[in-house]
């Protein structure tokens, strides 16, 4: 049972990583300082705040929201820190509350990775303060606690950080203000029905703002995060799964972390304008610069958003410039639909606060005028819905016609099994940056479907969910465990056309031989590195090797010889699919599973694994954490996925094959002609 803290009290933590989650009526900013034995914090590079989100063992958020989480890994925690601080400001921007008097208590808690809360702390009592020290996380006898705080400071950051030792403290207070200011624009606060949420655009777009060198980080389906060229660095290349098994870190997925935010502006903002909520790197002006000398008798063009572009986007080539289209496209969707939702929470606030104060009147609580009254709210607050459903429906739009040109334009890696680039394919020359596991929407948004992109290498291994909840909706009880093993074969089949011949290898552990139809198309056309393995011995015999090989690779990156690597040793990368697990695995095999799911990853061996999960419940805890190592998906549509921003939970489609196509096969024979003449 989560312990309720007050101020001054302790309480152990048992956990070598946590969450701490933030939860506020009003965008805050979030950070902590990493303090030494005696309590003070040495120098800027011991502050984990937006302008610079990641210390050893500490990661906070990059803007000011309602809700963070910041993650902390005790065992990354270099040895001279004993103490941490977490931090909690009100903005500096105009519009902001002063102090934290005028706004409800926050809340702190501390979470284990699965989302249970260990922890909590309303923070009561503050005034005029307008930044607090919430919680302490600090070293006792070798272990962490976790100490609720509470102290407030009137003089905001500038007084917080003074306080706690640090050389330079308004510089660092303004720097942190600035980085702020900067991501403003990704905020998504809650709005009332006159703020309008369609696409503006901004006047124009520094240099800054636009890195010229691209990030090889993640994406949000890292929900792993999306790398600094998509603007943001969520925890892994986009979404991240919702639930806490599977979980990602989302981080999405987030892919990677994105670099700093294009600036926006609010009508409150420095410059007076409108927000721009459009993806940061993907803002234009809405019509070209005017000439120094316009002729009067030509008008001056509309203002409106400019006609969509395939490959619009930052980047050195058209593929990352798409990628990071598409990411770009993820997130507007994700904050359109994040300001349609608060929009309309806060109508039915408004419409009950007004109710209740018609119940609470007994002059107007019966007759014609307690009638009137009701009718009046409801109507302000179908009003206020309308306005809501309006602008969204304007982004939804022009979403909506930039998928229609963007999705026709995607390269084989980022297309669908049923775009005719796959019937010009041809076997590339070199590896894509990133490739489509299968499509994301939202109930609001159902037809428009955004690819969900992951950067490769794979982070992670994967995990195709043969029993979802509604597998009773299938009429045979292996139906839906045949569609999983499908979507594992278009998974594998992708994967090895978007690569050269020669760089990337798929075998099988197939112990009962069941999936032998589903993996018909792989082996009918010799892609297969070997016949799938079939029982206990050929279980053994693939983890055998491939437990080898990543041994082999690893002493070989870690002493610097890789040139002294066995003769004849494949190093090229590597999927293994296991179907059915657990069967035919004995507790040797799923200790060699789990290394090569945690080990695999970093030296070319990736995981597919096909599997009921209740299959293997008599393992207990013991594959806990197998599972979450692994990004799960589903053959069905599900909505497990949450972006790493706003938390929706997004719907997944796989991404399957259509009916009666024989693209797979056609992709399939061409990989197949190509690793013959490489060999």
């Amino acid at each position: 049972m989560a312990a309720e803290l007050v101020r001054g009290q302790n309480h152990p933590l048992s956990q070598d990583r946590i969450e701490i989650r933030i939860s506020a009526d009003v965008p805050v900013v979030a950070g902590a300082t990493l303090a030494d034995e005696s309590g003070r914090v040495r120098g800027t590079d011991g502050v984990a705040h937006p302008g610079a989100p990641t210390l050893p063992g500490i990661e906070v958020s990059r803007q000011a929201a309602a809700e963070h989480r910041l993650a902390v890994d005790f065992d990354a925690m270099p040895a001279a820190v004993h103490r941490v601080s977490v931090l909690i400001a009100l903005p500096a921007t105009p519009g902001a509350p002063p102090r934290f008097g005028a706004v409800a208590a926050p809340r702190a808690a501390v979470t284990g990775l699965d989302g249970t809360e260990i922890a909590g702390y309303n923070l009561i009592g503050l005034d005029s303060e307008s930044a607090v020290v919430a919680l302490e996380l600090y070293r006792r006898q070798g272990a962490w606690k976790i100490r609720a705080v509470g102290q407030g400071y009137a003089e905001g950051l500038t007084g917080l950080l003074a306080d706690q030792g640090l050389p330079g403290a308004a510089e660092l207070a303004r720097g942190i203000e600035q980085a702020v200011a900067r991501g403003l624009a990704r905020a998504v606060p809650a709005r009332t029905a006159d703020t309008d949420r369609s696409w503006r655009t901004a006047a124009s777009v520094t240099g800054a703002d636009l890195p010229g060198t691209p990030s090889a980080a993640g994406s949000p389906y890292d929900a792993q995060a999306p790398d600094d060229t998509a603007g943001r660095r969520a925890t892994s290349d986009g979404p991240v799964e919702s639930e806490p098994t599977p979980g990602d870190a989302g981080r999405l997925p987030a892919s990677g972390g994105p670099g700093a935010p294009a600036t926006g502006t609010s009508s409150g903002g420095p410059t007076g304008g409108p927000i721009d909520y459009t993806h940061p790197k993907r803002r234009r002006t809405s019509r070209p610069p005017a000439p120094e000398t316009p002729a009067p008798e030509t008008p001056a063009p509309a203002d409106g958003p400019a006609p969509p572009v395939a490959g619009d986007a930052v980047g050195w080539s058209m593929d990352e410039r798409l990628y990071n289209q598409v990411w770009g496209m993820f997130e507007d969707l994700a904050r359109s639909t994040a300001a349609y939702r608060s929009a309309v929470d806060f109508a039915e606030s408004r419409m009950e606060k007004e109710l209740d104060q018609v119940l609470s009147d007994p002059r107007s609580r019966l007759g014609t005028a307690g009638d009137a009254a009701r009718e009046a709210a409801q109507a302000r607050q179908a009003q206020l819905v309308d306005q809501a459903r309006a602008a969204l429906d304007r982004d939804l739009a022009q979403l909506t016609a930039e998928s229609e040109v963007v999705e026709p334009a995607l390269p084989p890696a980022y297309a669908r099994w049923d775009n005719p680039v796959w019937h010009g394919y041809r076997v590339p020359t070199e590896s894509p940056m990133a490739v489509r596991l299968g499509d994301l929407h939202l109930p609001e948004s159902a037809p428009l479907r955004i690819p969900m992109l992951v950067r490769l290498p794979l982070e992670r291994g994967l995990w195709i969910d043969s029993g979802v909840p509604d597998a009773s909706l299938f009429e045979e009880a292996g139906e839906l465990r045949h569609l999983a093993l499908q979507t594992a074969v278009a998974l594998a089949a992708r994967l090895l056309a978007v690569h050269p011949a020669g760089e990337f290898g798929v075998q099988v552990v197939d112990p009962a031989g069941a999936g032998a139809s589903a993996f018909a198309p792989l082996t009918g056309a010799g892609v297969l590195d070997a016949p799938p393995a079939v029982g206990a011995a050929g279980v053994a015999g693939v983890l055998g090797r491939l437990t080898e090989r990543v041994d082999l690779v690893q002493m070989a990156v870690r002493g610097g010889a890789s040139d002294a690597l066995p003769p004849g040793l494949d190093t090229s990368r590597q999927l293994l699919i296991v179907h059915d697990f657990p069967h035919g695995f004995d507790d040797r095999a799923v200790t060699q599973l789990r290394y090569l799911a945690d080990e695999g990853p970093d030296v070319g061996v990736h995981l597919l694994l096909v599997a009921d999960r209740e299959d293997a419940a008599a393992y207990g805890p013991l594959l806990d954490p197998l599972w979450r190592s692994l990004m799960r998906l589903t053959p069905v549509p599900d909505d497990h996925l949450a972006d790493p921003w706003v938390g929706h939970a997004w719907t997944y489609e796989p991404g399957l094959v259509p009916p009666g196509s024989h693209v797979l096969q056609q992709v399939l024979a061409r990989v197949a002609t190509a690793r013959t003449k490489h060999t």
